[in-house]
């Protein structure tokens, strides 16, 4: 029984070892995608809305994209606890009204803003052009969502400009705007009264190699114990003292 329980750990823990390598394999596959997107051509607004018909939204993000349009400044949301250089503030996001056939409206993370620890409202002052503009970045999903209260327990923070969240559908729906389903993630040096170090996409492949080290590591240790205590030592008998 002993041996038998030994040899299923071990097998275990170097399978789950193995399908963390797998895993790495794959993240890295999909930086590898990430950065051949990144090298492409730039978008333009009606070759966006073209692509984002023709294919998952997934499978563009990190598409570069260079805009025309104009900023529809009273629709900006600010969400707050955002960092940068671990630093809390928030992340400004705008919508963008494209030009082109059709009155398609794209969301711009154009930046971020350092908070006032005075006054959380007090929101440090950003420009934003009333005429056209030309806006270079990179196709993202929607920001990450922290944690919050139940959907509808904080109604305030569903309509006011500072939010902890923010929910596409929700947002298209409360301005009635035609928002696409990709955000941008705006690039270039900082301006405006905003910073843009944003952080690189990290995808996560050295902590599976991290998990394969330990798995492997418990592997060969249960067999190392096991080959001193089952068999090693059996040949290792102490030398019995001779009768007085």
């Amino acid at each position: 029984m002993i041996t038998l329980a030994a040899v299923l750990a071990i097998v275990g823990t170097a399978a789950l070892g193995r399908w963390q390598l797998d895993r790495a394999a794959q993240k890295q596959a999909l930086a590898a995608a990430i950065e051949a997107r990144g090298q492409q051509a730039p978008l333009d607004g009606p070759a966006l809305e073209q692509a984002l018909q023709k294919a998952p939204a997934a499978d563009l993000v990190h598409r570069p994209v260079t805009l025309q349009g104009r900023w529809l400044a009273p629709h900006t949301v600010y969400l707050d606890n955002r960092q940068m250089h671990g630093r809390p503030g928030f992340f400004v996001l705008t919508p963008l009204a494209l030009d082109g056939p059709t009155p398609a409206v794209v969301l711009v993370q154009r930046g971020w803003i350092p908070r006032n620890f005075q006054d959380r409202t007090a929101l440090a002052p950003v420009a934003t052009p009333a005429g056209p503009v030309a806006v270079a970045g990179l196709l993202a999903l929607a920001p990450a969502r922290l944690y919050e209260m139940a959907p509808g327990a904080d109604p305030v923070s569903e309509t006011s400009p500072i939010r902890q969240n923010l929910d596409m559908a929700h947002f298209r729906a409360q301005t009635g705007l035609p928002v696409l389903a990709m955000s941008v993630l705006q690039t270039g040096a900082d301006s405006e009264g905003l910073q843009r170090d944003w952080p690189r996409i990290d995808a996560g492949v050295d902590k599976h190699y991290g998990y394969a080290f330990q798995w492997f590591g418990i592997s060969l240790l249960m067999a190392v114990l096991y080959v001193w205590f089952q068999l090693f030592r059996r040949f290792i008998r102490p030398r019995q003292q001779p009768a007085a």
